[in-house]
């Protein structure tokens, strides 16, 4: 049997503002990245995801990013290794607090945005994440895009990884994700989201904007909480899989 797991980037409302909707897709999903305050979120959203996530049984991952909340954590910033390496202890352990007092388990951790994408690249970064996960926990499991520099990071000292792959993202012929400010960045069609995941996961293939098939390593899938169609996604997702002869749960 292939398993699948389905995840969502969420806790991402800030204050008066709502963004996504976990109460909705929470229940859909095996795995959850939820932002950590810096890029998005604040302590009573953290804590909300936290309690939603234990209460349907799916586990539990950290997203921290840039401190760019008025760029959603999605602009680059020329940040040192060492910078990378505090910023993702400092949100991790705010996390690490909520997942305490509800008596759940932090089970992963996943950057958001721009440290995702720069780090996925540059192999410093990619180690300076790898490392800060490592010193939090060592069992830790880092998520990352299939094939990039932070899955080597993750390798080179023992950490355990998992690849990720974008349901509702374009991909560039080199493995990595297709810039938002280009144009088919993200995909809103459901048929050909549903036929991506499908060849994904079951030929672990992927066609890059260029028409080429490049190969991809899914652990895990993911669908973005924040775009009008993640809920329609993540339930034709769970049904396609499923139909194919697919299990989802956790990484």
């Amino acid at each position: 049997m292939i398993f699948a797991d389905l995840n969502s980037d969420l806790g991402e409302s800030y204050g008066a503002y709502t963004i996504g909707a976990d109460d909705e897709i929470i229940p859909l999903v095996s795995s959850v990245n939820i932002a950590c305050g810096w890029h998005a979120g604040d302590p009573l959203v953290m804590q909300k995801a936290v309690a939603l996530a234990k209460r349907y049984g799916v586990s539990i991952g950290a997203h921290p990013g840039y401190p760019d909340l008025m760029g959603f954590g999605r602009r680059n910033m020329n940040a040192s290794p060492a910078e990378i390496k505090a910023y993702i202890q400092y949100q991790v352990g705010a996390l690490s607090a909520f997942c305490r007092a509800a008596g759940v388990r932090l089970h992963h951790v996943k950057p958001h945005g721009a440290m995702y994408n720069m780090a996925g690249a540059d192999i410093k970064l990619a180690r300076a994440v790898a490392e800060a996960v490592a010193e939090i926990d060592d069992k830790l499991v880092l998520l990352a895009l299939s094939g990039s520099e932070m899955i080597r990071a993750a390798n080179e000292i023992g950490l355990p990884c998992a690849s990720e792959v974008f349901a509702d993202r374009h991909y560039e012929e080199d493995g990595s994700l297709r810039a938002r400010s280009k144009p088919d960045s993200v995909i809103h069609d459901e048929e050909e989201c549903i036929a991506r995941v499908l060849r994904m996961v079951t030929e672990g293939k992927v066609k890059a904007v260029t028409g080429r098939d490049i190969a991809i390593r899914a652990d895990s899938i993911c669908v973005h909480g924040d775009t009008p169609e993640a809920i329609r996604f993540i339930r034709r997702i769970r049904d396609t899989l499923t139909e194919n002869g697919a299990a989802i749960k956790p990484f």
